[in-house]
């Protein structure tokens, strides 16, 4: 692309010696500026780019987008833009630099605090049942088909966004589902995206370390039901929105949305449970296109909303009752959620990625009456730790969680980063007595010593579950990232036991 092609937007441009020079790179990191680069200099929380125009421009950036001109050198030869938002400018250009890829596909995207992962790859089922070849972004990794790609960020960042998103269209992809992150929508990192639908799952306390306050957590989920159709006025979005969660039935939406709830109750798709099991749930479900019995191998209620809402949004798409049937009904899972491992000792082992109080309550819920259903004589044991360096407001909570719905608790460490493990132990400890530790709370720092300790306490029928990393296979200790994988410890250790 020539620069005169991606500028051209800009009336206020004032064009240097490089209008028909072809642009080489898009960034807003100068690390990665190289000759024929276009710099977009962002004031970001931490680090401010315009402190690095002068580097970039040695490095041969041939435009700068910049809010405060000062910082350009009066003898700088590229061309530059004065903005009054970098972050919207650089959502407006990297959209531009790639083609405009996410006008070419039917744009999904899930927000709230549990439960999007699940949703995603619910989504990405039926929609390839359905023929449409789709894209997944989200927390676990990117992924097409068998491309994937490694991530670090629930929602990655504008540049790496669109780049991704060409790459799905030249795989053949039709449509795009995220995981929507507070932190990506309160960054701006989706405002280019033409939503056609918009899922909130749920809130509970999450990323406090983050926003000033829960009320601000969930203003920001917000913005995709209430800004961010604004931003698209030509789309016509969709809002999905779980009205049985207390925040849901707050979600406020933007003038002409089409709006529809999902839930147990008084909602346009509305589900009971019929029988449920370790290997899944029937369920019945009722939607303004008719209604049906359906089944998902996955176990617990919270799996049947996110089935529910993976449904709802497909029938907005087009897709038939029936179609959305026979995708759930061999639905190969979700890494780290929920994940059975099966083993020959005849006990229901799980690895999930609950990490804050509400998703392990749900979780704990939901094994335990299953359990209840199979066996009347079964202890259901929780292995879980909190992350270091995050919100140490949920860590009493969490254990609270653990405690009221598991017979026996092992606490151990998550990923405790610069904090000292003990000391986050020590904070999820607030509310249990002395009379408890070594009775049914038992404290093992070393998560993989935690792990096997609960799998030697397990006898026959008993439920485990290994909480709080699901997916992930590194465990981060002070600032280094060694490997660690609780699904591969588990097998490990049964293996050689």
């Amino acid at each position: 692309m020539k620069l005169a092609q991606l500028l051209a937007i800009y009336p206020q441009l004032k064009w240097g010696e490089y209008v028909n020079q072809d642009v080489t790179n898009l960034c807003d990191d100068s690390r990665k500026v190289e000759r024929g680069s276009v710099f977009v200099a962002v004031k970001g929380y931490a680090v401010d780019g315009h402190k690095f125009i002068q580097e970039v421009i040695d490095k041969g950036a041939i435009a700068l987008i910049v809010e405060d001109e000062t910082y350009i050198p009066t003898n700088y030869l590229g061309a530059q833009v004065k903005v009054n938002d970098s972050r919207k400018a650089l959502n407006l250009l990297a959209s531009r630099f790639y083609d405009d890829p996410a006008q070419k596909l039917f744009c999904v995207g899930i927000t709230g605090t549990n439960g999007k992962t699940s949703t995603a790859y619910l989504i990405e089922a039926i929609f390839n049942e359905y023929g449409w070849l789709s894209g997944v972004m989200g927390t676990i990794d990117h992924h097409i088909g068998d491309k994937i790609w490694k991530t670090e960020l629930t929602t990655p960042g504008v540049l790496e966004l669109q780049r991704r998103l060409r790459e799905f269209v030249s795989i053949g992809a039709r449509a795009s589902v995220f995981e929507v992150s507070s932190h990506a929508l309160s960054q701006s990192r989706v405002d280019s995206i033409p939503f056609k639908v918009g899922v909130f799952t749920n809130l509970t306390r999450d990323h406090l370390d983050y926003h000033k306050n829960i009320e601000e957590y969930f203003l920001a989920k917000q913005r995709l039901f209430k800004e961010l159709p604004l931003l698209h006025p030509k789309e016509k979005f969709v809002a999905i929105v779980n009205t049985d969660d207390e925040f849901g039935k707050r979600i406020e939406v933007a003038d002409g949305v089409k709006f529809y709830s999902y839930g147990k109750k008084q909602s346009d798709f509305s589900f009971r449970i019929l029988k449920e099991s370790f290997n899944g749930v029937h369920f019945f479900l009722e939607t303004p296109r008719g209604e049906d019995e359906f089944f998902i191998p996955l176990p617990g209620e919270h799996n049947v909303y996110n089935a529910v809402a993976a449904i709802t949004t497909a029938v907005t798409a087009g897709v038939s009752l029936q179609t959305c049937k026979d995708a759930l009904a061999h639905f190969s899972g979700v890494p780290g959620r929920l994940q059975q491992i099966q083993n020959n000792k005849e006990i229901h082992i799980f690895v999930d990625y609950a990490h804050t109080d509400q998703a392990l309550e749900a979780v704990l819920k939901a094994l335990r009456k299953v359990g209840e259903n199979v066996s009347n004589n079964y202890q259901l044991i929780t292995v879980f730790g909190c992350g270091g360096d995050r919100d140490a407001g949920k860590r009493p909570l969490m254990m609270t969680a653990a405690k009221n719905f598991s017979d026996v608790v092992f606490l151990t460490s998550d990923n405790p980063r610069t904090e000292d493990p003990l000391k986050i132990i020590d904070d999820a400890l607030k509310d249990v007595s002395p009379q408890e530790i070594d009775h049914n709370v038992f404290v093992e720092p070393d998560r993989k010593r935690a792990i096997e300790r609960a799998i030697n306490s397990a006898k026959k029928g008993d439920v485990i579950l290994i909480a709080g990393k699901g997916h992930e296979d590194y465990q981060i200790i002070g600032k280094d990232k060694t490997h660690f994988s609780d699904v591969e410890v588990v097998r490990e250790f049964l293996k050689n036991a």
